[in-house]
């Protein structure tokens, strides 16, 4: 079986991606994300309660939708990496890369021996289909799609150095950490972190990688896209929920108070 993984091929060739953050860490609720539409969903086990098993089951519910699932790693550790890529997840995307160097040993990571580390134990995991994937070995390598995070001021000062490491195919512009790093915690909206990001991202543009990032504000996020980014979520799952829950609540705010002297009088 050849190598396969359209979300790279896309980067590859430029076409904007659309993407959804799931933070509600359900894979029931991955499934039903995944008939929406979306190109990519972010299984996030960064800022969202998802640990191994629970990545796997997202995998598994996505798995027969169109959206090609990416999962977000807590860290780039060369351990987590490896199972991550063993429970079938073909791209990552690795948050707080300052340097080059990290950048190098995340990819290392992702590669098998010689080009990289990764350990050997496929023929026992779902990344081979446990072992139906005859010649998933001499293919694995290139299904890889690795996504790295910058998202502090020292990020971007190594940005064009990250950007020149062989085996990292996109990065993705954290607005919220980026703000913080900058001194405007809590506003990435601020016009010093937007042109950093906007700079940020013509940089990533210019040489040559993927650019993306996260954004729920339609406008931003079309003007993003006219820059050249190529991968660029627009809304998180639990924030959608949550807003849509409290925009009906709000429909009906004087039901409990009328309510209340009928149930009053009814206990009498």
């Amino acid at each position: 079986m050849p190598a396969h993984n359209p979300f790279k091929t896309a980067l590859a060739e430029r076409r904007p991606q659309i993407g959804l953050w799931l933070s509600m860490a359900d894979p029931y609720l991955a499934e039903a994300a995944a008939t929406t539409g979306y190109d990519w969903l972010l299984i996030d086990g960064e800022h969202a309660p998802n640990d191994l098993r629970s990545t796997m089951g997202a995998l598994q519910a996505v798995a027969a939708h169109p959206s090609h699932p990416i999962v977000r790693l807590v860290e780039g550790s060369t351990a987590l990496i490896k199972q991550m890529l063993d429970i079938g997840a073909k791209t990552l995307l690795v948050p707080m890369v300052d340097t080059a160097e990290q950048a190098r040993s995340i990819v290392a990571a992702t590669q098998y021996p010689p080009l990289g580390i990764r350990g050997v134990g496929s023929a026992v995991g779902r990344s081979s289909m446990w072992s139906s994937r005859s010649d998933y070995l001499s293919v694995a390598d290139d299904e890889v799609c690795l996504l790295v995070q910058a998202e502090t001021v020292t990020a971007l000062t190594h940005l064009e150095a990250i950007c020149a490491v062989d085996g990292v195919h996109g990065v993705f512009i954290g607005p919220a950490d980026l703000a913080a790093s900058m001194g405007h915690r809590g506003n990435p909206g601020h016009p010093e972190v937007q042109a950093a990001i906007e700079g940020a991202m013509k940089t990533i543009i210019a040489s040559g990688k993927a650019a993306g990032t996260l954004t729920s504000d339609p406008v931003l996020a079309q003007r993003y896209l006219d820059l050249g980014c190529t991968f660029v979520a627009v809304g998180v799952d639990v924030l959608m929920f949550a807003n849509a829950a409290r925009k009906l609540r709000g429909q009906f705010a004087g039901a409990t108070a009328a309510a209340a002297p009928a149930r009053a009088s009814a206990a009498y």
